[in-house]
């Protein structure tokens, strides 16, 4: 019988996925431009609406034991499938590249003693090794990966608790000085971002639970509240007084090798299952494709283009690409738990990939819309879903 994966082990792997540097930008971006007592209830209401999301797809996979575009086809149809896998194998490749250079660029506020391409390769080495060897046979590593990153994580978080002013008079002061200021739907905006950016991913670690229902809840969870978290020290360092530098709010807040094992850590741990889920989606595309041996040559390829330097220059192309994804997901969430007759054919496939098109349309019309009401993401949710629906509707009024 195949060996599944615990409670513990999915939770760690959910955990450390959200613990990134993105993550704590993102924060960062709050905290510089929300006005002071406005910020917690949609950040705290984006986080939890993104856990449910995530919970809901990564069921999914944990219940037909498929990997997150492979669950697609049965709603998109083999094509339709490919061509999610085909750009989300795209995007993961990218964002790869981007958190690396990230890190690496972090590391070097940190003066670490070795060169930027050098810190890129290093770090790229050990996100390879990492999916290589494999997440069960690296399970108690990862564990103590975990503990030891919590355990930073935490005093760097007292230690810049102490640094600054209270976090409502800086983001006072921030807030005042800047020309434009957040408001509620954008602050949610934001904060569901992130834990949505990771909806084509799920299925690929949820499908080898033991306890499907049980697993995917936990590892929801644990990515929301690690997300929601660093979310929390970008709002520290915001109000620190050193800009976006998050390098220096960790010299400021006198953590040196600490800080640099924290960078080190999340940067891999995130990226590992990245680069790991490249491997899953590339199966989906050629299934002859090994996912481990695919993981780790775009473990390098990441390395070659953050060393470049033009990821720089396609951040917002990768927006474009991310928001494909989330009405995708909306017409596969509709697809499994509200059609009970497994409807499949030719012309079920060509209306839902009808139904996403028009949430990615509407997404890309309202995205540029300021504090729009739900904001663009739940917004083109809504429509695809409900688009999606209406072929349910119809079958059901011709059978009535």
């Amino acid at each position: 019988m195949e060996k599944r994966t615990g409670l513990w082990t999915n939770g760690v792997i959910w955990f450390g996925v959200a613990v990134s540097v993105s993550e704590i930008e993102a924060g960062i971006e709050i905290g510089a431009e929300a006005t002071p007592g406005s910020l917690w209830l949609p950040l705290i209401l984006g986080h939890i609406v993104g856990g449910i999301f995530l919970f809901f797809v990564g069921l999914i996979g944990a219940r037909i034991r498929q990997n997150a575009m492979e669950t697609t086809a049965s709603v998109y149809g083999k094509y339709g499938s490919r061509f999610f896998a085909s750009l989300n194998l795209f995007q993961l490749v990218a964002w790869i590249a981007v958190l690396n250079a990230q890190g690496a660029a972090v590391l070097a506020g940190l003066h670490l003693p070795i060169s930027f391409p050098l810190t890129c390769v290093l770090l790229a080495v050990l996100i390879a090794l990492w999916v290589f060897v494999g997440l069960r046979r690296f399970a108690k590593v990862t564990s103590v990966v975990m503990v030891v990153l919590t355990v930073l994580l935490t005093i760097l978080t007292v230690k810049l608790l102490g640094v600054g002013t209270s976090l409502t008079d800086a983001s006072a002061g921030v807030a005042g000085a800047a020309s434009h200021t957040l408001g509620f739907w954008n602050i949610f905006e934001i904060s569901l971002a992130l834990p949505l950016s990771w909806l084509p991913v799920i299925s690929d670690y949820t499908k080898d639970v033991e306890k499907p229902v049980r697993a995917t809840a936990v590892s929801a969870i644990a990515y929301s509240f690690a997300s929601f978290w660093m979310y929390f020290v970008g709002l520290e360092i915001a109000g620190a007084g050193v800009g976006n530098d998050i390098a220096q709010a960790i010299l400021l807040a006198g953590l040196g090798i600490p800080g640099i094992i924290i960078v080190v850590l999340s940067t891999v741990t995130t990226n590992f299952l990245a680069a790991n889920s490249a491997g899953e989606s590339a199966k989906a595309i050629v299934h002859k494709l090994n996912p481990k041996i695919t993981g780790v040559v775009v473990s390098a390829i990441s390395a070659v283009l953050a060393i470049s330097g033009i990821m720089e220059h396609y951040i917002s192309f990768l927006y474009l690409i991310a928001s494909v994804f989330a009405p995708m997901a909306a017409v596969l969430l509709v697809s499994f738990f509200l059609d009970k007759q497994g409807r499949t054919g030719k012309a079920f496939w060509i209306w839902n990939l009808t139904a996403w098109l028009i949430g990615f349309v509407v997404y890309q019309a309202t995205v540029s819309l300021d504090n729009l009401f739900l904001g663009p993401t739940l917004i083109s949710v809504f429509v695809s879903g409900a688009i999606s629906y209406i072929w349910i509707l119809k079958d059901k009024f011709r059978s009535a």
